[in-house]
Parts: structure tokens; C-alpha cells; sequence
């Protein structure tokens, strides 16, 4: 009990290399893509899971209302390895976002729109989080997310790789040419883009308002916009 309930926090996990996810589709998605439980424990009968009582289980869980199975993976050797180069048409990048909740939708939508690999800047949330694990609702099976320095990553392409960024000074992403193949770039909550990954966009996109009365919302939701951007590439083909 004492080692689950210890890897909520981030320098836990790093130091035991390990991470808990919760609930059957969660844990099952995780095990079907090849994770191994370290340890898994279920409130009902099951023959790969240890047995324990519900009050045993509200002791460990992260969540408000436990889900009968919990679970303590590896984190794969390869969420800090050196970034590699984008080998899918598609890919997202992400400067700088805070929110654990916005991070495990952020990978719940790149599955959906099969976007297989994240690049996350080293400041972004922790994907190992429990409540990013639990808000990807088993899409952090399916979906690469890498740690790396967002610059660099960058520099390493060729100069006529598309980077594309949501941006207030950006042109209507509904009148835009949008290719098959880029790098999607979303920011902070608070602050957008910083000004140095800033520098890199080549192609800047603005998601436009619809109100003619003056009267909207001051901005999207970086999770809403991620969706909305990548429904737009993948409606072009």
C-alpha cells in the first residue's frame, strides 16, 4: 500500500521506475498492448490478480470512486530516450501544458485520430500521472509519448518539414492548404507557444470564433483545440 500510494508523486515514479493505472479498461487496454503488471490487484475473482477487499482498495486508489482493479506497470525505458525522428504522417508537440487533465485527453484525442506519437517539452505534465493515466481511459496504450528538448527536435528536421502552430495571429485553419505530414504544435493553458518554439512554426493556424455579436469565450480549452485541429487535418486526408 505504502509503494501505490507513493507513486503519485513524480520523483516516486522516476525513482522506482513505475506507475499505477486503475479500472478494467484501463488496466486491460494496458496489459492487452503488452504492459506487464508489476503487481494487480482486483476485488473480485480473477486468476491473474491478486484478491483484496474493497476497503483495501479505497486505501490505495487515486480515484473517488475506485474501479475494482488496480494495477503498478513499468514506465517503458523509451518515454526519455533520444527522440526519433517522426516516422507517422502526423504528429503532436506539446509546449509547455500543465494540466494532467488536459495531457491524458490530449492522448485519448491522438488515438482517436490515429496520431501514434506525442512529443511532450521536458516542463510538460508527467504522462505517468495517475490522473493522466486515468483520463486517456487506456489511449496511453496506444500512443508514443516522448520527453525531449522541443529545439532541438526542431532543428533536427529538414528545414522544409512542416511544423504547424495554433496561434491568436494565425490564419483561418478552414482556409489554410493542410499536408499530409507535420508536426501540430499546442501550447500552454495560460501562455500559448512560447516565443522561442514560436520561432520554429512554419505554418500558423488560427482556430476562428463564430460570434457575431462580439459577445464569446475568451479562448479554447487546449484540449478542445487539439481536437478540433487534428478533426481538421484528418478530414483533409
Amino acid at each position: 500500500m505504502k509503494l501505490i500510494r507513493s507513486l503519485e508523486l513524480k520523483k516516486n515514479r522516476k525513482r522506482e521506475g513505475l506507475f499505477v493505472a486503475e479500472g478494467p479498461k484501463v488496466v486491460g487496454d494496458l496489459m492487452q498492448a503488452g504492459f506487464v503488471p508489476r503487481m494487480l490487484f482486483s476485488t473480485v475473482a480473477r486468476p491473474d490478480a491478486e484478491l483484496i477487499t474493497e476497503e483495501e482498495l479505497r486505501k490505495v486508489s487515486f480515484l473517488q470512486h475506485p474501479q475494482e482493479v488496480i494495477a503498478v506497470f513499468e514506465i517503458p525505458s523509451s518515454l526519455n530516450a533520444q527522440h526519433p525522428i517522426p516516422n507517422a504522417p502526423l504528429s503532436l508537440a506539446l509546449d509547455s501544458v500543465q494540466d494532467p487533465g488536459n495531457l491524458g485527453t490530449i492522448i485519448r484525442i491522438a488515438d482517436w485520430f490515429g496520431i501514434p506519437t506525442i512529443y511532450c517539452s521536458l516542463d510538460t505534465a508527467d504522462a505517468y500521472n495517475p490522473k493522466v493515466v486515468q483520463a486517456t481511459m487506456g489511449s496511453l496504450a496506444h500512443v508514443q509519448v516522448f520527453y525531449t528538448d522541443l529545439l532541438e527536435l526542431f532543428n533536427s528536421l529538414p528545414p522544409s518539414y512542416p511544423i504547424y502552430g495554433t496561434l491568436l495571429d494565425g490564419e483561418n485553419i478552414y482556409e489554410q492548404e493542410l499536408t499530409a505530414e507535420g508536426i501540430i504544435v499546442m501550447g500552454n493553458e495560460g501562455n500559448g507557444i512560447s516565443p522561442e518554439v514560436r520561432q520554429h512554426i512554419s505554418k500558423r493556424l488560427l482556430i476562428p470564433d463564430f460570434h457575431t455579436d462580439g459577445l464569446r469565450a475568451e479562448s479554447l480549452n487546449v484540449a478542445i483545440a487539439t481536437a478540433i485541429t487534428c478533426s481538421e487535418f484528418k478530414r483533409r486526408g
